[in-house]
């Protein structure tokens, strides 16, 4: 017997065409460049999979064991193995993966850790920060006092003594380690010690080079931030969410 209402059987190309048109046109587009955008990822199969599955029916507030909606012990499965995962692919204590994106985990943290008009200490957009890290176009420069360091101009290399010169001046109540656009390894420990020097926090953003701390290439910002945010889609591979873990 056919179904009357085939609402929940019709493949998106007969449900709407335009849509499914745009689709095809965006994997053409990324099967034919060349994609230079360095929070851009290709994903695989599997979380393709995964991202068009029935959870998509799902909410799942509060917390495992703690949710606010009934139905929920297959959400707490999967969110908790990704908190297991995180927890010791980073050698992190504690973890939380419900971002949805790096903006909302790194405001999530500095509303944890500050208070509207601190100040925060973090690296300037035209250095490589990310517009989280205190631009002013951002909440993070409208919320805070934000202060920014930079780059020496004759290396290109992060200019610690500036940040310690900053930090000794203003005081900051957190100090942000992290970058969207510069190539170099970061010195947390370096970091840890001026924060701790003037009784800041340190946050580290370390979104674009997750992947490379978690297999090694890179000292991990768990063993000397208070707190650390990060993507998954970036260089771990994953799908487009954040995570935060504490120390």
């Amino acid at each position: 017997m056919s179904n009357p209402n085939p609402f929940f059987e019709e493949p998106l190309a007969t449900r709407d065409a335009a849509v499914r048109g745009a689709i095809l046109k965006e994997l053409e587009r990324q099967q034919s460049q060349v994609e230079l955008i360095a929070s851009e990822n290709i994903v695989s199969r599997a979380v393709l999979e995964a991202q068009g599955s029935v959870l998509t029916n799902k909410y799942a507030e509060g917390y495992p064991g703690k949710r606010y909606y009934g139905g929920c012990e297959y959400a707490d499965v999967i969110e908790t193995l990704a908190l297991d995962r995180i927890k010791q692919l980073f050698n992190a204590k504690f973890a939380n993966v419900q971002p949805h994106s790096g903006a909302q985990a790194n405001g999530a943290v500095m509303l944890a850790l500050v208070k509207p008009g601190d100040t925060i200490l973090g690296m300037s957009l035209d250095a490589g920060g990310h517009l989280t890290h205190g631009a002013k176009p951002a909440m993070s420069g409208k919320w805070f006092n934000a202060v920014q360091y930079g780059v020496k101009r004759d290396t290109m290399l992060i200019d610690y003594e500036q940040i310690e010169e900053l930090a000794q001046q203003h005081k900051p109540a957190l100090l942000i380690g992290g970058f969207s656009a510069y190539p170099r390894e970061l010195d947390f420990a370096r970091l840890r010690k001026i924060a701790d020097g003037v009784g800041a926090k340190l946050m580290v953003d370390m979104a674009h080079i997750a992947g490379v701390i978690a297999a090694g290439r890179h000292q991990n910002p768990v063993e000397h931030a208070h707190v650390v945010t990060s993507t998954t889609h970036k260089t771990l591979r994953g799908p487009a969410r954040r995570f935060c873990s504490d120390e």
